[in-house]
């Protein structure tokens, strides 16, 4: 497994590196199989990246009616919330280009099912009914997950039953952040994308960036430790979430 670590000068470099890499992986993917699956996250550098995505010229070579979009976790919140993942996305990215709504594979809301365990039931349905041949669930061509300051990735928080969970879906109560109520993919559903990337921005992440790759370190303590991809693991990171990091470690981003 491959775990390979780009550097990045700022964290706009960070987004438009991601960018770049989406829509040259989308291209790939749809021409090799016909359809792409992409997973998306929140968060400053993710949406940033979307927004990126969007303002590049080089979206229109993306077929993007045939990219599925899913999301690695989701606020339990009212649809159009401003702060779901979801509606982030939609600003950023999903209302310039044209995919097709059925293939945008938003996580359950508030006002749209009872709880967060009907939700994560919900969306485990839909993944399965979107798997390809010889897959439980889709697994990912891309998925991206932002790194938080305690080393969390999607809404799996250190200590939390949802890191040891074995379903493909799981329901959070009492996230540390708010709100407490949340969906996420487990880790044996990111551990099926083919691609995982681990995006930071800011010194704030630069310890959770060291912990995540230090030899050894168990997704219990460090969840993002245990967030790796089929064929490979893609760490970028800006210079201020770098900054702990040896300074072997890692390369520019070309």
């Amino acid at each position: 497994m491959i775990v390979d670590v780009l550097r990045h000068p700022t964290s706009q470099d960070l987004a438009e590196d991601v960018a770049a890499r989406t829509i040259t992986t989308l291209v790939q993917r749809i021409a090799d199989a016909g359809t792409a699956h992409v997973c998306l996250t929140g968060g400053g550098i993710g949406t940033a990246s979307l927004a990126a995505i969007a303002e590049r010229p080089g979206a229109d070579a993306v077929d993007w009616g045939r990219v599925h979009v899913w999301w690695g976790d989701e606020r339990f919140l009212p649809r159009d919330d401003p702060e779901r993942n979801e509606t982030a996305a939609r600003r950023a990215l999903l209302d310039h280009v044209a995919v097709r709504p059925d293939h945008v594979h938003a996580m359950p809301s508030s006002d749209s099912c009872a709880d967060v365990d009907t939700g994560a039931a919900e969306y485990t349905r839909e993944l399965l009914a979107w798997a390809r041949p010889g897959e439980a669930v889709p697994s990912m061509d891309i998925l991206m997950l932002g790194v938080g300051p305690d080393g969390h990735v999607a809404s799996l928080f250190p200590e939390l039953p949802a890191v040891h969970d074995t379903r493909w879906v799981a329901g959070v109560h009492g996230s540390p952040k708010p709100p407490p109520l949340r969906i996420t993919l487990t880790l044996p559903t990111i551990r099926s994308a083919q691609e995982v990337w681990l995006l930071a921005a800011g010194t704030e992440k630069a310890r959770a960036v060291r912990l995540a790759l230090t030899p050894g370190a168990g997704p219990w303590q460090v969840p993002a430790a245990g967030a790796r991809g089929r064929r490979r693991t893609l760490v970028l990171v800006d210079d201020g979430a770098a900054g702990q990091l040896p300074s072997d470690l890692g390369r520019p981003s070309a």
